[in-house]
């Protein structure tokens, strides 16, 4: 009997050893032999950020600069476009920086045609965003600067031509993050710039250990806060500033990044603004053209604790598969970044720590975030850009480094996150000071690559080799009822019992832009049963049984 019962504990010790083994196994199961690469110099890309320090610590550096992938010559890759900053006092140039415009060549590899299109902006640059502003069929891009922004006007034959002052958009004000949305569903789309604080570099005041004279960049609550602008587009070309009239006007908060998204499944586009050291803002849409401010209300201003934090980037996404959009924030070292699971009911609930990516993210300073399906499982994951502040980090007394690994978090099914960039190639291994970041299937082979600028130095284009071996769709949706690229469309995937919901977006994470064309990893489906989209108009559209693995281009229908 004795010897019995040793069997029968040896038997459930393999299988719960059996069970543990499959449990630990299950969340990199998807990554085996996927492996992002750096391919920036061969793919032909020379470009670099360039931030003009001298030693002064002028707070503008600390910010870097995003990129955007577009398709600006409609030719069905993505192009990369990316945003520089210039030189400031005491700082020498041996050549002046610029933003720089990459057309994909369609075989790996991009040309540079910066001077050919028109887009080389020398101003101190930030972020930036697409959005086909005057339905012409063109993608155009903004621009944000400490300084005039840029409304690059797509005209259609490789060039643009910078029309922010004609439009009324050129901006003052110090903007980061930007984006354009239809939200008041009259078929032009609007634009959200989003503004940091006030700095003048003729008062740039002294931070730092001064009784060691060791300089330091300024916190930023050194410095006043700036009200966000909302633009309303009139249709013409021109675009009405409309913060006050629409309840957007608000002095507290340093915005850094923007994302719209309709939480709460009303049809109509909704704001959320990362505050830096203040509480995020929430702009709910009334549908009457005017927001109310509820960020405190539905529980995404403050940290669990309640205390404010500094928030750099946000997104939202169904990582869930439940068809409500669930919000993330990126925040400084020593603070975690958030989830926040949207409840169903109007309310979010603070997701970190459940999702298991709070002890993570705590050393890192995180910037750009995104959700991404990079293996094609069928469920999202969650790619964070990391780098400090201070490049003098030992000399101030402070732990960490200026360098950082970024971090991909892998989505379990299960309402939890495992981290595995360590596993996904030398790419994901990097350590540098990482700022924007952009997403795109950049050379059509049916997986999403990264692009991650980087302060003071060049970019990584890491490509994503292996994500493919599961199955996916492509989504590029077009518009002839008003906005032609389809920003604000809202699409439901079904396969067998999988449900995916996307969104299509102007604006990313943090001072950048992915392309619109919609990314849905499917696993092993090799149909869809069924795509439903919604248009920003209303309208609604079915198409049943479409076969995996190509680039599905949807139209969408005319009103009767």
């Amino acid at each position: 009997m004795k010897k019995r019962n040793n069997s029968v504990r040896i038997y459930l010790l393999i299988l719960v050893m059996v069970y543990v083994s499959n449990a630990i196994a299950s969340p990199t199961e998807s990554n085996v032999g996927i492996q992002f690469v750096d391919v920036t110099q061969e793919a032909g890309i020379h470009w670099k950020h360039v931030n003009g320090r001298s030693g002064q610590k002028y707070f503008m550096e600390t910010l870097g600069s995003g990129a955007a992938f577009f398709d600006y010559d409609a030719d069905g890759d993505a192009d990369l476009y990316f945003v520089n900053s210039a030189p400031l006092p005491g700082y020498i140039a041996e050549e002046v920086p610029t933003n720089c415009l990459y057309r994909n060549n369609g075989d790996g590899t991009f040309t540079d045609v910066t001077e050919i299109a028109g887009v080389g902006d020398t101003g101190y640059g930030h972020g930036c965003a697409v959005g086909d502003y005057n339905n012409d069929g063109q993608l155009d891009l903004y621009v944000t600067n400490y300084g005039t922004n840029r409304l690059y006007r797509n005209n259609g034959d490789g060039t643009f031509t910078d029309v922010a002052e004609a439009a009324s958009v050129t901006e003052p004000r110090w903007s980061t993050s930007c984006a354009f949305a239809d939200y008041d569903l009259d078929g032009n789309l609007d634009l959200y710039v989003v503004n940091y604080i006030v700095f003048d570099i003729a008062e740039n005041p002294w931070c730092g250990l001064k009784e060691k004279g060791i300089r330091a960049y300024c916190e930023p609550d050194n410095f006043p806060a700036q009200s966000d602008t909302l633009y309303r587009n009139n249709g013409d070309g021109t675009f009405t500033d409309v913060t006050k009239s629409a309840g957007i006007y608000n002095t507290t908060g340093k915005g850094l990044g923007v994302v719209w998204g309709d939480y709460n499944n009303d049809g109509a586009p909704d704001i959320y603004v990362a505050n830096d050291s203040t509480e995020n803002l929430f702009y709910r849409n009334n549908g009457d053209g005017t927001f109310e401010e509820v960020g405190f209300m539905v529980g995404v201003a403050l940290s669990e604790d309640g205390a404010a934090e500094n928030g750099m980037g946000t997104a939202f996404g169904d990582w869930n598969n439940d068809g409500w959009f669930d919000l993330t924030v990126t925040n400084y070292a020593d603070q975690t970044n958030t989830l926040y699971y949207n409840d169903a009911d109007g309310f979010f609930t603070d997701a970190t720590a459940t999702t298991k990516t709070a002890q993570i993210t705590y050393p890192y300073l995180g910037w750009a975030t995104a959700f991404i399906d990079y293996d094609n499982d069928g469920y999202q994951d969650l790619f964070v850009a990391n780098g400090h502040l201070h490049e003098n980090l030992a000399e101030l007394g402070q732990e960490g480094t200026y360098g950082q690994r970024n971090l991909l978090f892998r989505n379990n099914h299960d309402a939890t996150f495992t981290e595995s960039s360590e596993s996904l190639g030398d790419g994901m291994k990097l350590e540098d000071v990482s700022r924007g970041a952009t997403f795109a299937d950049y050379d059509l082979d049916g997986d999403i690559d990264i692009v991650v600028t980087n302060s003071n130095t060049p970019p990584r284009l890491l490509r994503n080799d292996g994500g493919n071996r599961k199955n996916w769709l492509q989504i590029r949706l077009i518009s002839t009822n008003g906005s032609t690229d389809a920003i604000g469309a809202r699409v439901k995937i079904t396969t067998g019992e999988l449900t995916q919901t996307r969104e299509v977006r102007s604006g990313d994470g943090y001072l950048s832009q992915r392309d619109l064309t919609l990314h849905v990893g499917i696993g092993d489906y090799e149909h869809v049963d069924s795509i439903a989209v919604r248009w920003q108009n209303g309208v609604e559209q079915l198409i049943r049984d479409v076969s995996a693995n190509q680039v599905l281009s949807l139209e969408e229908k005319r009103n009767e």
